[in-house]
């Protein structure tokens, strides 16, 4: 029997392991290595002060060219459950309507970080959770005030905002909602600091945010809107896959879809521009 020679026995591995690398590359269409980059090219909502001697405002829209590759989609707080059944409804249909949008982003380079507020132990040592806590770590610049002058916000939540009667606050959640999925290369993390380590790791200076509530944690948490927006991150809202928790029996008593259109509008002002999905995704799937 003859014994093939070493070289050849060494060849016959590297290509068996090509192979198996190349098997693997394709049953992950969305890793790393076979993600593409794009230039998005989106549409932008915000409000101005036409005449800088007035203080009517005014919607404007414009347009910004940004890099797939530096850009990262947080998901705020969509959790499986919460305490007012009519925040739980809502958020089910605002998980279906996001799900493809997250697919065609880490189809196209974009970062996707799962921010579901106090329930990081259970994802503890998960691969997405160790990408949050292992990232190399960077102290946030001294953060600015961009807008000092911010008013109240212009409805009242004071009573929780929730529009069922007869629901008592408890905290219900316990992961986010299994209609996201979280797949390899996806982070997760619920500390803002953490979060922005990863930012910078990845070269990321512009943050998509979605999920909720707009009026709450979409601002407030230590991920959110306003603490990114003083670290010096560009935030874009996505005005279509958020949800207020407001109350219309609550000033200013007016429909929890109109609630939730003066919150984004406050947004719009004081904090960040917004985008609809559907912009979105049209600049994701046309460069397919």
């Amino acid at each position: 029997m003859s014994l093939l020679p070493q070289s050849m026995k060494t060849a016959r591995i590297l290509i068996f392991f090509l192979l198996a690398l190349c098997v693997a590359m394709v049953a992950l269409p969305n890793s790393p290595a076979t993600a593409t980059i794009i230039e998005m090219h989106i549409k932008l909502r915000t409000w101005i002060h036409p005449f800088k001697n007035s203080s009517e405002w005014t919607v404007a829209s414009f347009e910004r060219t940004i890099p797939s590759n530096h850009t990262a989609i947080i998901i705020c707080d969509m959790w499986d459950k919460h305490w007012c059944k009519g925040a739980t409804t809502r958020v089910e249909g605002l998980a279906r309507r996001m799900e493809p949008v997250l697919e065609q982003a880490r189809a196209k380079s974009i970062l996707i970080i799962h921010a579901p507020s106090e329930t990081m132990p259970y994802y503890a040592n998960t691969p997405g959770r160790l990408l949050a806590e292992r990232a190399v770590k960077v102290d946030p610049p001294t953060a600015f005030t961009p807008m000092e002058n911010e008013p109240p916000l212009p409805l009242d939540d004071n009573d929780g905002g929730c529009d069922t009667p007869g629901d008592k606050e408890y905290k219900a959640w316990s992961r986010e909602t299994p209609l996201l999925k979280i797949e390899p290369g996806d982070v997760i993390s619920d500390d803002g600091h953490e979060i922005y380590n990863v930012l910078r790791q990845h070269g990321i200076d512009t943050v998509l945010m979605m999920g909720v509530h707009a009026n709450m944690c979409i601002l407030n948490r230590s991920f959110g809107i306003r603490q990114l927006t003083k670290w010096g991150i560009h935030c874009i809202l996505v005005r279509d896959l958020t949800d207020a928790m407001y109350n219309p029996a609550s000033r200013p008593h007016v429909s929890h879809a109109a609630g939730t259109e003066l919150v984004i509008e406050h947004i719009e002002k004081y904090w960040a521009p917004s985008l609809l999905s559907k912009g979105l995704l049209e600049q994701l799937s046309s460069s397919s």
